[in-house]
Formats: C-alpha cells, sequence, structure tokens
C-alpha cells in the first residue's frame, strides 16, 4: 500500500479504443509498457523504453512501426509529476503518435513535412505498486 507523498510506478491509462499500461519497474528490474487498440497489441521493456524528464512531466516513448524507406511510428505518453496522497490518484493527459516519413535517399527528398502527429487524450491511474 502506498503512503502519503509516494511517487507512483505504475500507471494505468485508457482512450478511446485504447489501452496503455507503464511501469517504471517491474520484477525483472525493467520498465515495462504495453499498448493495445483496435487492431495492435505491443509490448515493450528495457531500453525499448526511450524516458525524458521533461518541463511538461515524463516523456515515454516507444517505437509501434518501423518500416525502412517509408515511415515509423513512435508513441510518446506525457505522465504528469504525481505525489500519491492515498493507494491511487487519477489524471488526465495525453498521448502523441509521431509518423516520421523516411526515404532511401535521405530526407531531403520528402516533400513537405516529415513528421505529423495524432493526439489521443487519456485517463490515467497512478499507483505505487510493490515488485
Amino acid at each position: 500500500m502506498a503512503e502519503q507523498g509516494n511517487t507512483p510506478n505504475s500507471y494505468e491509462l485508457t482512450g478511446t479504443d485504447t489501452e496503455i499500461t507503464y511501469s517504471t519497474t517491474s520484477f525483472s528490474g525493467q520498465p515495462q509498457l504495453t499498448y493495445r487498440d483496435q487492431k495492435d497489441q505491443c509490448s515493450f521493456s528495457g531500453a525499448e523504453i526511450r524516458s525524458l524528464d521533461t518541463e511538461i512531466g515524463q516523456q515515454v516513448t516507444v517505437t509501434i512501426e518501423q518500416i525502412p524507406d517509408l515511415h515509423s511510428i513512435t508513441l510518446t505518453v506525457l505522465i504528469p509529476t504525481i505525489n500519491l496522497d492515498g493507494v491511487e490518484s487519477r489524471f488526465r493527459t495525453r498521448a502523441i503518435f509521431t509518423t516520421r516519413r523516411s526515404s532511401i535517399g535521405g530526407p531531403r527528398l520528402i516533400k513537405g513535412a516529415l513528421q505529423s502527429y495524432r493526439v489521443l487524450a487519456l485517463r490515467g491511474v497512478a499507483r505505487n505498486v510493490d515488485f
């Protein structure tokens, strides 16, 4: 059970037809992230998960799809800084899907924007879980 002032290490996020779970640690000691929507289900662990602390919170990023000479799609979840006051804390956040276009000839051969974005609103529950 979490005590007052604890920082969460487990996050359950839901949005339109989407579920994301993220743990900063696990039984193996590595972070874990799972992503599920209507057509895909992906699991990531360890170095597959990139985390960056920023002024807007922690940005947690994974690569959902990578097709050489076409595009890559990343998922970035914004995790706000949360001080638990009890067992869990509810919050709202966003996920950003970034599609980055690529070409065998390099980025100069691509006309227009190299990145496009889709933003998904999420509701989350943060907890401190003993692993």
